[in-house]
Formats: structure tokens, C-alpha cells, sequence
């Protein structure tokens, strides 16, 4: 005989998910805790193993015993192999212990941490990354591309009006996501290419494309269509940060930088401000991603505009050694750019 079906009074659903949101609020604080106190303790044995190094010179056998001593005694623990135990070391020479409980890398998993070591050699870079992977929640593989493509290096690096044209807190919450230039190795492209089949590319890979911008971003459309007195306007790619609470406009160009596409871009952040942007919205923000760029010529055709607009390029120079070398030379390529023919239309 089953039983009788529960007749469940208003609101239970309701309170049903708050307890579950904090049932899982607390299950996260627990997973948080138990990772500080094993990070605490690994930092602890491998500033021990530094500390008897320099009085007693131990060296990699003492560590090789250290370990199978430890296991021994803790056979249920993993972590606890030699070159584990070299990590800690490394942990405790590029930290010192306030960092690991006052700063971000305290709160990242070990394997980020070993990460942050293996790839990165000076103190400022790795708590760069070590900042960014905990406020965005990037995976290790995540952080490993990122590091890769050399995210800290590139962010911030285009050229801009934004000093001008936002007031200071905004103009530098958009130069944050300014990169110069952008990876688009991801895409796998070769030779030359054109507006409209790097534009494809890049919303084929959509998920790669966000994550080479910068968290916070979402994607809005390709080719969006405005109309301005029976004009037809398309814009390459339009993006919404959540965060900052604007609208991206994106404009391809494969060729060289010229001062026209300034003008145009200034064009098409003003129809995004003036159709969809919302008072709640900050300013709207162009960035024109072109194949190469004169740096002078650039800071010209920005000074006077209106909008905040930045200028920045992308590459290829993280493809795989064999993609590269099926690649034209630097200057081969950068002349067939040059020679390219913009065909009329929406790609402009």
C-alpha cells in the first residue's frame, strides 16, 4: 500500500530552496576551510624542509626519506610524495605565511598553486594570476591558458581615449579589458583571411572568444542590424559586461589600421547609446581589432572622437610550432593585409 501523497502547505517550495541554497553555502565554506588548513599545512612542511636546508643542508635524498617517513605514518594522506614535498618547498620560498592567509592564493586549490610555480618566475606575476583565477573562478586548465597567452601582459595594453572620454573610474575599469593584442590562436586560422570569415570564427567559438576577453562578458549578436532612416548598419559583433554594466561594440578589420574605421566605430557606439542602452547602463565602449596598427596614427584618429573607443590587433604567435611554420613571415603577412579589398557592405 503506498502512502498517501503529502499535501504540502504554501511556501514550501519556496523555503525548500533557500535550505538548499544553504546547504550548499555551507558545504562550499566547509570545501573552503578544509583547502586553507591543507595549504597552511604544506606551506608549514615545506618552510620546515627550507629551515633545515640552510642549518642542516638537507638535500634531495633527506626529502626522498622525508616522504616515505610520512607516508608511513599517514598512508590514508595523499600529497605526500618527494615531489610534492619540493613543491611545498617552492610554496614556502615564494610566499611568506601572512601571504597564505591574507592574500588570494590562500584560497586557491594546491594544483593552481603548483601551476602558479611551475609556470611563472617573479612574485608580481603569480599573485596577478593568483588575484584573477579566485575573483573569476578559473579552472586550472583555465589558468594554465591564461598564463599561456599571457592575459597579465596583454590587459590594459591597447590604446585609448577612455582617459578622455569616461571619468576616471570607468575609463579604467574599461582599459582593464583592453588587450593588446588579442590570442585568437584558438581558432586555428592560416594565410589570409577575411572580415566576415574571422567574424564566423569567432562566434563559432564563442566560449573561447569570451574567455580571450575577459570575464564578465556576454555575448549579445553578429551582424546586428540597425536601422537609421532607412539605412541599413550591421556591427561585426556586439557584447554586453555584465559587471560593468555596458555594451562592447566590436569591429573587425583584417588589414591595417586607417582613420576611417575610427570615424565608423565612433558611428556605431553612438547608435548602441542611443537605441539600446538603458539609464542604468554606463557608457558603451567600441574596440577595433584590426590586423596591425601605426601607434601614432591611432592616438590621432582618437584624440578627437567622441566615444571611448580603443584600438588593439590580434595574433597568432601562440599557435602550435607546426601551425606556425605553415604561416607567411611577419612582414609577407602584413603586406597581404595591406593589399586586401574591403568588400562594400556590412563587413565595413
Amino acid at each position: 500500500m503506498t502512502p498517501a501523497e503529502v499535501v504540502l502547505p504554501n511556501g514550501y517550495r519556496e523555503t525548500l530552496e533557500v535550505l538548499k541554497g544553504r546547504v550548499r553555502d555551507a558545504r562550499l565554506r566547509a570545501q573552503r576551510t578544509v583547502n586553507t588548513e591543507l595549504i597552511e599545512l604544506y606551506w608549514h612542511i615545506g618552510s620546515e624542509i627550507l629551515i633545515q636546508r640552510d642549518r642542516q643542508g638537507w638535500g634531495t635524498k633527506v626529502v626522498q626519506q622525508l616522504a616515505e617517513d610520512l607516508r608511513a605514518e599517514f598512508p590514508d594522506m595523499t600529497g605526500l610524495s618527494r615531489s610534492n614535498l619540493q613543491y611545498m618547498r617552492a610554496f614556502a620560498a615564494a610566499w611568506n605565511e601572512s601571504s597564505i592567509v591574507q592574500q588570494p592564493v590562500g584560497q586557491l586549490p594546491w594544483g593552481h598553486i603548483i601551476t602558479l610555480l611551475d609556470k611563472l618566475n617573479d612574485a608580481s606575476s603569480r599573485d596577478w594570476y593568483a588575484s584573477a583565477a579566485v575573483e573569476y573562478g578559473w579552472s586550472r586548465n583555465v589558468l594554465s591558458n591564461m598564463i599561456m597567452n599571457e592575459s597579465m601582459e596583454r590587459t590594459g595594453a591597447a590604446p585609448s581615449n577612455f582617459t578622455r572620454s569616461l571619468s576616471p573610474a570607468d575609463s579604467e575599469l574599461a582599459q582593464q579589458v583592453a588587450k593588446d593584442p588579442y590570442a585568437f590562436e584558438f581558432l586555428g586560422l592560416t594565410g589570409e583571411v577575411a572580415e566576415r570569415d574571422l567574424e564566423r570564427a569567432l562566434t563559432e567559438r564563442i566560449v573561447d572568444t569570451l574567455r580571450e576577453l575577459g570575464p564578465g562578458f556576454a555575448f549579445v549578436g553578429r551582424q546586428v542590424h540597425f536601422d537609421v532612416g532607412g539605412d541599413d548598419f550591421y556591427i561585426d559583433l556586439l557584447f554586453f559586461h555584465v559587471e560593468q554594466l555596458r555594451y562592447f561594440v566590436i569591429e573587425l578589420k583584417t588589414g591595417k589600421f586607417q582613420p576611417e574605421y575610427a570615424g565608423k566605430l565612433n558611428f556605431y557606439v553612438a547608435l548602441v547609446d542611443d537605441q539600446l542602452k538603458l539609464p542604468a547602463h554606463r557608457e558603451t565602449v567600441g574596440i577595433l581589432i584590426c590586423g596591425s596598427k601605426n601607434e601614432h596614427t591611432v592616438r590621432y584618429a582618437l584624440g578627437r572622437a567622441d566615444s571611448p573607443m580603443a584600438v588593439s590587433t590580434y595574433t597568432y604567435e601562440s599557435l602550435p610550432a607546426g601551425e606556425k611554420e605553415a604561416l607567411p613571415g611577419a612582414e609577407e603577412l602584413s603586406a597581404a593585409f595591406d593589399q586586401l579589398e574591403v568588400p562594400d557592405g556590412s563587413t565595413d
